[in-house]
């Protein structure tokens, strides 16, 4: 199975098709296409490499399919590497499906360009976890099945062995539990490194999980009243602390400059004593550590314990011939046990409590049941603009130079005014 935090990483390659589909949509957005017409839709998905959830989306269509005779769907999957590619040259070509999937913080942009069309469904999307919906303008425009959450993972022998009390929803490590923690965890002598970070990644990881830490310290990735600026929160007094004291993990040893290929293989192998990853490792670890595992919330920096939101999701092109089909296509694809399906072959949160109450271990009191408390109370959707995919790409390169030794604050600035300068010139991103 495809995990989620791979998916986190390889969705990176989305800042490139938004770039490519920002260009292609100068001529003004798209326009309706001919998929659609004599009731025949196309739904292409990434996930031509992922047999398991590939099936659940099958399936899906094929009960859609036989439970009206007016209109059918047809799935075409590509593989992740060309999936971008395929899209980007669709809509430069004005021949895009009817029905897609796009990586949720990559949505406004999308709707931006005219590339996609507001949902207008027969269901309640307030059942939905917020971070499972694509929202730009006050406007919905996607819609997924899961999402996924970050979690700290640590075994309860080694905790109560160092005298490490273990966090709580109710009562998470401040930044003086986690630097206390990391110095005694340090000094045991066990691990090089007592807590994984995942620095080994690269792409939508960078933002998707260290903006987090940022945004838990008080800053953030840019100014949400407006958009228009990241000066203040992305180089502010507080964006600069946390800069220094996550560069302050690595020089002082804590955590490695470049974890390990597989920070979850290396856990559960008992190569560090802490591990910052996702609801996507639960299944696996908890088989390798049983009772031992501890999952606990992220840490509360400054502000309280903040967490990346959103995933894959669906939504309708402005391509498609027959819009209401494909949105009667989509609703009847967000029953449940749909729902239920696609979590449950991907190892990802339900979005919703009705499905979640059909996915073992995301029952209530259910062993995995927290990853939804986490999402709820945690999950900050990355920036809702169509300048995301640029900040996301000068926050990667922002959080390399941090990790490998660059100075804190020049790094930020220099971020934010490549950022700045890129609204400046599209405008502000407003609505074309």
């Amino acid at each position: 199975m495809r995990t989620p935090a791979r998916r986190v990483v390889v969705t990176s390659a989305a800042v490139g098709i938004i770039a490519a589909l920002t260009g292609c949509a100068s001529g003004g957005g798209g326009a309706a296409g001919s998929d659609g017409k004599n009731g025949e839709l196309t739904l292409w998905t990434h996930n031509a490499g992922n047999k398991a959830e590939l099936d659940a989306i099958q399936s899906i269509v094929d009960d859609y399919n036989a439970s009206q005779d007016e209109t059918s769907v047809k799935v075409q999957a590509f593989p992740q590497d060309s999936y971008n590619d395929s899209v980007v040259a669709a809509a430069s070509a004005g021949k895009l499906p009817c029905i897609v999937d796009i990586d949720g913080p990559n949505v406004p942009n999308w709707a931006w360009a005219k590339y996609l069309a507001p949902l207008d469904l027969s269901v309640d999307l307030d059942k939905n976890l917020p971070s499972t919906l694509g929202v730009w303008n006050d406007e919905t425009y996607s819609v997924g099945y899961y999402d996924v959450a970050l979690a700290t993972f640590a075994r309860k022998s080694v905790l109560d062995a160092a005298g490490i009390r273990v966090a709580t929803v109710e009562e998470p490590w401040t930044r003086e539990e986690l630097d206390s923690a990391l110095a005694a965890l340090k000094a045991e002598g066990t691990w090089e490194y007592p807590l994984d970070l995942g620095t080994a990644g690269t792409g939508e990881w960078l933002p998707y999980a260290y903006s987090p830490f940022l945004q838990s310290f008080g800053g953030d990735l840019v100014n949400r009243d407006d958009f228009q600026s990241a000066d203040g929160v992305l180089n502010g007094p507080e964006a600069v602390e946390w800069a220094t004291w996550f560069q302050g993990l690595i020089e002082d040893g804590y955590a490695a400059k470049k974890s390990g290929k597989d920070s979850t293989i290396d856990f559960q192998n008992d190569r560090s004593a802490i591990l910052y990853t996702g609801s996507w490792a639960a299944t696996s670890t908890r088989e390798v550590l049983g009772d031992d595992l501890v999952v606990m919330p992220s840490f509360d920096l400054g502000t309280g314990p903040k967490i990346g939101g959103g995933s894959w999701q669906w939504g309708v092109t402005t391509g498609c011939a027959n819009p209401e089909a494909a949105m009667d296509y989509l609703s009847f694809s967000l029953k449940p046990e749909y729902i239920a399906a696609v979590a449950s072959a991907t190892g990802t949160i339900p979005a919703t409590a009705e499905a979640a109450a059909l996915v073992p271990g995301y029952e209530e009191g259910g062993e995995l049941a927290q990853f939804r408390e986490y999402s709820e109370k945690y999950a900050v959707l990355r920036p809702e603009t169509p300048a995301y995919p640029f900040i996301a790409t000068e926050f990667g390169k922002a959080m390399q130079d941090v990790i490998n030794g660059g100075d804190p604050r020049s790094t930020l600035d220099t971020a934010v005014k490549n950022i700045d300068t890129n609204i400046k010139s599209n405008g502000g991103y407003t609505q074309k």
